[in-house]
């Protein structure tokens, strides 16, 4: 999209100068507004022409049956799929009788700007009947960060040259029509009509509509509420029915007058409480927005968004298409996060219906760390909803036989959802993902009560399974056995090298948590025996190595599996799980996503700075990058070991997933985890930020088409900003009292408020030659597409 003549590359936004309907569905993603609660789809106004009409809340889902040709212990009966529920964005427009429609007439005009620091959606258009009639609509759009149930519209249309009749519909639309399924497992299934309707009213300016879901009863109620502005004779008038409300404005226009609609919108959903209780709820905070205004309302949205960018904006002086997106990136991390009360954050946000809106191991491995450092207060709200399911993990594990807690692979409410077992209920590094994202939440923000309330109690359920489903051998090396690790092309493997390791800081930490808090962890019923238990499990956790090839294995004996024919792959078949059956990426040395790589990332002190620059020469040649989720951790480990130019690259590959739609599915959302990886790619790769032990260490070194990059973050309550020049790096401690103790290429440092620390950056000196990767799999160089 970036690269799409109709996108402008500016610092600040993401400005469309023209409608391409053939990215329409793109677009709409691109342009999708959220708070963490509500998100509306970026669809034009009138509703018409679309791809994907979206307009979500958090976990409201409906269920849906999963059918098997041959069904299986344990296999999940039901899935949950996110809901389109009730769309408020419609306005839709008639000019002298003729449908504003911009497949019709003529289109003189049409932009569409997201502001990332205001955060809004604009839209300006000037439109040309058949007849010739020609006006100008404006529009903008917000969801807001400070109302999490309260949406808003600024829709204005004047004409330009002649008088014309002007009619607006504002319209409220439940059950709406939804594209048919693909073949595709990362798109959605479809759900025709899930909502039933229980109560509809209107008044003189606004309606309301009311529905439940037909499987997972759950109650949903919108409302709207209209102020109007515009010249005498103006006539208001509002229906609503069962689907549909409609508030319809008429008046006629001169040229040099201008009518005005400000469209309030409320939503509420809940699994308990009734629907009157729900009618006032959002008839109540209808009135709030009412009573705080249009201005006031884009007032508070601003003024959250300057003090998040105060303390979050990554600065990237060198590579103008890294900058944008990088800021693109974190203004939708900071949407899917702003307004969470004890609720997840979907792999695809609330922008779209991919992967049925469920949220996987992505949100605790990449979302969660990234607002641990930038928006705290988001990572914590996200692991408090997995310790609210924590019972529902606790029933799946007793099913499969374990003890503690089976988090599930892909979710909604919090029972599992998927029907592939292999990567599903196999892929158990889910437990130590949340436990390590945990740990890292307490250690950067020192925030006890969360670790005593919510914290503990994850540690010692997920160290509860690992030691349930390992094995000590006869020689009392300790095993995990047929798991999938996070490269999804080598299932079922013995000793998964990123799950053992994870799982080993995971009882290490249960254990470590259990020591700080006694009493809390005698009430989980973890005594002395159990947590002796688990530090042995860690101490002999195997780590398998491959002594003749001098690698670390991805997993026991995967460095003897057969090697994939990449020359007899061609481009159009990737990704490979599309166009080739799993068993035989099972059985190969090809790689869908960094798996080793990430545990060096993440588990880098396992490691020496010869087993990385080794591993990672020898993963690039066999990862295909078939997941989102990869580039980021490549962009990691080739800046620490030293190959900052193809770090750069993998750089701009991650940030730039949905701006340049690098996977082809943008369409069905965003990839949230990705742009999260997009923060981490430049923070945790050229500023080479690790935090290992609780102990804060940076090792920041910059490619040669990159002059600066400054970032900040939060540890322990206060801003620690970094910038990084070829030469030099500079550390300043912004606000709050105190030392903040870090380390600088190895070199302790002290850090005090007022006094920054300029120390001089070490030249990268690789330990192995550039590495290659599989035929056309290589990521664009970014040398070659920066503009002078």
């Amino acid at each position: 999209m970036i690269r799409h003549p109709a996108y402008a590359v500016e610092p600040w936004q993401v400005r469309e100068t023209y409608l391409d309907r053939a990215v329409l569905a793109r677009s709409e993603s691109l342009f999708a507004l959220s708070n963490g609660h509500l998100g509306l789809r970026g669809n034009l106004d009138e509703g018409d022409p679309h791809a994907l009409p979206g307009t979500y809340l958090n976990s409201f889902y409906e269920l849906r049956p999963l059918p098997y040709a041959e069904g299986g212990y344990g296999y999940p009966e039901s899935g949950q799929t996110i809901v389109n529920v009730t769309n408020g964005k419609v306005i839709r427009l008639l000019v002298d009788d003729e449908p504003f429609d911009v497949r019709e007439g003529l289109l003189r005009r049409h932009e569409r700007v997201l502001d990332l620091r205001a955060g809004v959606l604009r839209r300006e258009v000037e439109w040309e009947t058949a007849a010739g009639r020609a006006v100008r609509v404006r529009s903008t759009r917000l969801v807001s960060l400070a109302q999490r149930s309260v949406a808003a519209i600024e829709y204005e249309v004047e004409p330009l040259d002649a008088p014309v009749r002007v009619i607006v519909q504002s319209e409220l639309v439940a059950n709406e029509a939804q594209r048919g399924p693909l073949k595709d497992p990362r798109v959605s299934a479809v759900l025709r009509a899930p909502l039933v309707a229980k109560l509809n009213r209107a008044g003189d300016t606004g309606a309301l509509l009311a529905h439940k879901t037909r499987e997972s009863r759950l109650r949903l109620a919108v409302a709207m509420e209209h102020l109007v502005e515009g010249p005498p004779g103006l006539r208001c008038a509002t229906e609503a029915e069962p689907d549909l409300a409609r508030t319809t404005v008429v008046c006629r226009l001169a040229p040099g007058q201008r009518l005005r609609l400000v469209k309030f919108l409320a939503y509420g959903w809940s699994g308990r409480r009734s629907l009157p209780a729900l009618r006032d709820q959002v008839e109540a905070a209808i009135e709030g927005a009412r009573f705080e205004g249009w201005e006031g309302l884009l007032a508070a949205q601003r003024s959250l968004l300057d003090t998040f960018w105060d303390g979050a904006d990554v600065e990237v002086e060198g590579d103008a298409e890294v900058q944008q997106a990088v800021r693109f990136a974190l203004f939708h991390l900071f949407q899917a996060g702003a307004c969470l009360r004890g609720e997840p954050i979907a792999a695809k946000g609330l922008t779209g219906p991919g992967y049925d809106g469920h949220v996987f191991w992505d949100t605790e491995r990449f979302v969660v760390p990234a607002l641990t450092y930038v928006h705290p207060a988001a990572a914590a709200e996200v692991l408090r909803w997995r310790r609210a399911t924590l019972d529902l993990a606790r029933e799946r594990a007793q099913m499969l036989g374990w003890s503690g807690a089976a988090f599930p692979w892909r979710t909604i409410r919090g029972q599992e959802c998927s029907g592939y077992w292999p990567a599903g209920t196999a892929a158990m590094h889910i437990a130590a993902d949340i436990a390590d994202a945990v740990v890292r939440y307490a250690g950067a923000t020192g925030d006890e009560m969360f670790e005593r309330d919510a914290g503990l109690a994850l540690l010692v359920e997920t160290a509860r399974l690992w030691a349930s489903f390992g094995h000590h051998d006869r020689n009392g090396e300790f095993h995990l056995d047929g798991v999938t690790g996070p490269d999804e092309y080598t299932a079922l493997a013995d000793d998964n090298v990123y799950t053992n390791l994870m799982a080993r800081r995971n009882l290490i930490a249960a254990a470590d948590a259990a020591a700080r808090l006694p009493e809390r962890a005698r009430a989980l019923g973890a005594g002395a025996e159990e947590i002796t238990a688990w530090r042995t499990a860690a101490g002999a956790m195997s780590i398998p190595y491959d002594d003749k090839l001098g690698v670390h294995p991805q997993a026991r004996r995967f460095t003897l599996l057969r090697e994939w024919d990449f020359t007899a792959t061609r481009p159009g078949e990737y990704p490979l799980m599309l166009h080739f059956p799993y068993l035989d990426l099972y059985r190969s040395q090809v790689v869908k996503q960094a798996d080793l790589v990430l545990a060096m990332h993440w588990c880098g002190d396992a490691f020496t700075a010869e087993d990385k620059a080794r591993n990672f020469a020898y993963y690039e040649r066999r990862t295909v990058r078939d997941s989102s989720l990869s580039a980021c951790a490549q962009a990691v480990l080739a800046a620490e070991v030293g190959h900052l130019e193809l770090a750069h690259d993998y750089i701009g590959e991650a940030v730039l997933t949905d701006l340049d739609d690098l996977h082809r599915n943008t369409s069905e959302g965003l990839h949230i985890a990705a742009l999260a990886g997009g923060w981490l790619s430049l923070v945790a790769g050229l500023g080479g930020m690790r935090d290992h032990g609780g102990v804060l260490s940076f090792a920041p070194r910059l490619p040669s088409r990159i002059g600066r990059l400054a970032f900040s973050l939060l540890w322990h309550g206060r801003r620690l900003h970094v910038e990084v020049r070829p030469a030099e790096a500079v550390y300043s401690l912004r606000n709050g009292g105190g030392e903040i103790e870090l380390w600088h290429h190895g070199e302790p440092v002290v850090l005090t408020a007022g006094a920054p620390v300029r120390l001089p950056i070490p030249a990268a000196v690789p330990l192995t030659a550039e590495p290659v990767q599989p035929p056309g799999r290589r990521p664009a160089r970014r040398r070659d597409l920066i503009k002078e």
